[in-house]
């Protein structure tokens, strides 16, 4: 043993202790002066693990988008979105108290998760999970494909099969552009991101309420109060499989399998139309507790606005310009609803498909609320989750098809989850974690068209034994 080496480690764990020390009094002084709840915290800061952060002199490397959430509780998103970081990358950001009130229904480093990030990170490495030249080639095609008939579009005189072309179109965009760059996945850049990321207003949408509402979505899927994507239709459709009885059920939601798509073909006209988009306070994430009224938000809803009345003048009003105006105006509306509604069914089925099947677990956190028991994050996005196909029906849909990857995964470009599907696969037969996978994505379909059955009826809490049937 080196001379004085016991006098040394003591040293060491004198000057340890003395620095935890430290730390536990900035702690408690900082718990004295500075502890709030979280529905008093300021719109630029954010809470993570119960530590409030100051963002006004963080540089963050993704750019402005860290803004969105300001005033939030955004621990949940945190983790999803930077699956590299640990407690170090959080010194970056100026700690200025705690809230009293944290509470997560998730675990994070769970035994599941460490293995996942550990075989995924050996297929893509850090860095390089952003797009690929093949995610570029198909980005841009759709964009040409954009361009050139919101070209006819707005300067000859519309048909039903242009309509049909310029509806699928412009969901082409919001599947394998706009989805990828708001989620900062297409680049370490932040500009390109964001600059692709108004793929979302080229189609009728907003990027900011898009962001505010998908987030929230991801960070809590099927959740039973918090995703907003479980209740955005309600009350014509129930996506919620409530207990029998539930004052949400309505007697028409049990016809809901004949007419669940008819709805789903108004999602266009319900972007367009939505005047949240003057506020930018997405109703759905506003419902489930986000707060949106933070200074950079406010400051986007010039912008918002701006670009929804070009989007109006020249996909809405252009079309019955050049039909002769009043002459034409019934066929005109006709094409553009046409148009509206090939938007809508193209990305609306989808994202229909990927968290309402059947065996879909609908209430991920129920042992929270019984137990007090936090469940792991990333078991619970693969259990409410589907995936189906392959690499075409990736080419075709963004990525999107592979939703269980995609939820664990959400800033890894699209590009990559053809490459680590399999291995996802492998791990959660490991760990017992239910995987679902249908290799058509029709399968999938009819699987979600029994759900919605099931659902609107409440057949899952019938017992025929007790004669409920």
């Amino acid at each position: 043993m080196a001379p004085n080496a016991d006098q040394n480690r003591l040293r060491q764990r004198l000057h340890n202790h003395e620095n935890d020390s430290l730390q536990e009094s900035s702690d408690q002084a900082m718990t004295r002066t500075t502890a709030k709840n979280l529905k008093d915290i300021k719109s630029t800061e954010v809470v993570i693990d119960g530590i409030i952060y100051d963002l006004k002199s963080f540089h963050h490397p993704g750019g402005d988008s860290v803004l969105v959430f300001g005033g939030n509780d955004v621990t949940v998103q945190y983790k999803m979105i930077h699956p590299y970081h640990t407690d170090k990358h959080l010194e970056k950001m100026k700690a200025v108290g705690k809230v009293t009130d944290a509470k997560q229904d998730y675990l994070f480093d769970t035994e599941f998760e460490r293995e996942i990030k550990r075989e995924v990170f050996k297929i893509v490495r850090r860095g390089r999970e952003f797009g690929t030249n093949g995610f570029f080639a198909r980005a841009f095609f759709y964009i040409g494909l954009y361009a050139i008939l919101d070209y006819f579009w707005t300067t000859q005189p519309t048909t039903v099969k242009l309509a049909i072309a310029f509806g699928v179109a412009q969901a082409l965009i919001g599947l394998n552009v706009q989805h990828d760059a708001n989620h900062g996945a297409v680049s370490k850049r932040a500009w390109i991101n964001d600059l692709l990321g108004f793929g979302a207003d080229m189609i009728g949408g907003c990027k900011w309420n898009w962001m505010c509402q998908h987030w929230t979505h991801h960070a809590f899927t099927n959740h039973h109060v918090k995703d907003p994507d479980a209740v955005n239709a309600e009350p014509m459709l129930l996506f919620n499989d409530y207990p029998l009885g539930h004052p949400k059920r309505k007697f028409f939601h049990r016809f809901q399998v004949l007419f669940f798509l008819p709805i789903l073909s108004f999602y266009w006209l319900s972007m367009v139309l939505n005047p949240q988009t003057f506020t930018l306070e997405h109703a759905g994430a506003k419902d489930v507790g986000i707060r949106m009224d933070n200074d950079f938000l406010k400051s986007r809803r010039i912008w918002a606005i701006t670009i929804r009345f070009v989007y109006i003048y020249l996909n809405i009003i252009r079309p019955f310009w050049n039909n002769g105006g009043m002459e034409g105006v019934y066929t005109t509306a006709f094409h553009v609803l046409t148009m509206g509604a090939a938007e809508s069914l193209t990305l609306a089925c989808l994202f229909a498909l990927s968290h309402n099947f059947e065996h879909v677990d609908r209430d991920p956190t129920k042992s929270v609320r019984k137990d007090g028991k936090a469940v792991c994050w990333f078991k619970s996005q693969v259990e409410t989750s589907s995936t189906y196909g392959g690499f075409i029906a990736g080419a075709l849909t963004g990525g999107l098809n592979f939703q269980v990857e995609h939820h664990l995964f959400p800033r890894m470009s699209s590009a990559w989850y053809p490459f680590i599907a399999p291995k996802v696969r492998e791990i959660c037969a490991k760990h017992g974690v239910r995987y679902a996978y249908y290799p058509w994505v029709w399968q999938n379909f009819w699987s979600t068209v029994k759900y919605m059955h099931q659902t609107g009826t409440g057949s899952n809490w019938m017992n025929p034994l007790k004669g409920d049937l």
